[in-house]
């Protein structure tokens, strides 16, 4: 079995669909997909899906400007 997870090259932090949570067991949300999770939205996507998130905005800001 090929151990690809978190290879994605996809950083929810720099997304405008990223969200943190409230949720203990569940900290990242993504509004797109519209789910929450334990891990980074976009690993959870490269892993069940072995490609990058279709969904994936970059965020206007100081840190995305280039």
């Amino acid at each position: 079995m090929d151990d690809k997870t978190e290879e994605t090259h996809i950083n929810c932090f720099t997304c405008e669909h990223f969200y943190i949570t409230h949720d203990r067991d569940f900290p990242y949300g993504c509004r797109a997909l519209g789910f929450k999770s334990r891990r980074m939205p976009a690993v959870e996507v490269f892993e069940n899906s072995g490609m990058d998130c279709a969904y994936y905005s970059p965020k206007d800001g100081p840190h995305n400007r280039k």
